[in-house]
């Protein structure tokens, strides 16, 4: 890139970090000369897009709708960081489309727990570890469905608002503490969410 080597010495973490956005996510990264970990349930997929970064690339394989896994995922993280995080991104997510009347009660839970309950426990432990430094990056995966009811998707779309809402509030409470914490919504990507 333009500016590699931005992120030299720094250390990352991406959930959802083996495809789609969070893969794009921890590429840019690390070829800015960032350590990046990278968080996924599979691990056959991170092993894979890992190997091209051999030295910078760190492989955790987690399941984010596992409730003791979740709790241990900052730990995990410090680990493989020499106890620092610089930039957290919490991208993880599931996709429910179509009439809720056609949507799986079971899909709306896991749904939900993903987008929004992990990300907001996720950022929780990430906001614990850089609040104390007074420095930290932090940015969250919404969607253009944040901004606007679209009506092919109302389980998501809700989920998806929640985190833009969780995004402009937690933002407002850590400023003090000098963390940055953003979204960015994209509009349709062709990922293995679709």
């Amino acid at each position: 890139g333009v500016m590699a080597g931005q992120l030299q010495g720094k250390f990352a973490a991406v959930t959802g970090a083996a495809s789609g956005i969070g893969w794009a996510s921890a590429q840019a990264m690390l070829d800015e000369g960032a350590i990046v970990v990278l968080v996924d349930r599979d691990a056959a997929a991170l092993e894979k897009v890992c190997c091209a970064y051999p030295d910078s690339a760190k492989p955790l394989v987690i399941d984010l709708l596992d409730f003791e896994a979740c709790k241990a995922l900052m730990p995990e993280i410090l680990k493989l960081t020499d106890g620092t995080l610089d930039i957290f991104h919490a991208n993880a997510g599931l996709y429910v489309g179509g009439d809720l009347v056609d949507a799986e009660p079971d899909a709306i839970d896991r749904m939900l727990q993903l987008n929004v309950s992990v990300v907001m426990k996720n950022v929780r432990d990430a906001i614990k570890h850089m609040g104390p430094r007074k420095t930290g990056d932090i940015i969250v995966t919404s969607s253009l469905a944040a901004h606007y009811p679209t009506p092919w998707e109302p389980v998501y779309a809700s989920s998806k608002w929640a985190i833009d809402c969780f995004v402009q509030t937690t933002r407002r409470q850590v400023f003090k503490d000098g963390l940055r914490v953003g979204s960015v919504s994209p509009g349709p990507v062709i990922t293995a969410l679709l």
